[in-house]
């Protein structure tokens, strides 16, 4: 099944600034091959289920790996059997909508 995902990974008691653990997840994503989109508050993600998840699973070890004692994620999940959609076909629809 396809899973497109929206994930905000918190690593807790790291100190202020987060981007060197936010980097060495984008890093595990592009690895795994998968389609994704970084954002100011999480990253999309798409791909086969088992492949995204195993993604999230391998941003938590890699963050662990570094020191993080604690990580706290949000994750929302959305699948969709009726047609193919990827996420940048969702927001171009969007867009599309705001030219009328």
């Amino acid at each position: 099944m396809w899973l497109s995902i929206d994930l905000c990974v918190v690593p807790i008691g790291v100190g202020v600034s987060l981007s060197p653990y936010i980097a060495a997840c984008e890093r595990v994503i592009r690895s795994m091959g998968l389609t994704y989109e970084l954002g100011p508050n999480g990253t999309a993600i798409e791909g086969p289920w088992d492949d995204v998840l195993s993604c999230v699973r391998l941003c938590h070890e890699t963050l662990h790996g570094m020191g993080a004692p604690r990580i706290y994620s949000t994750l929302k999940l959305n699948t969709r059997i009726d047609r193919s959609q990827s996420f940048l076909e969702k927001v171009s629809s969007v867009e599309r909508a705001l030219e009328h």
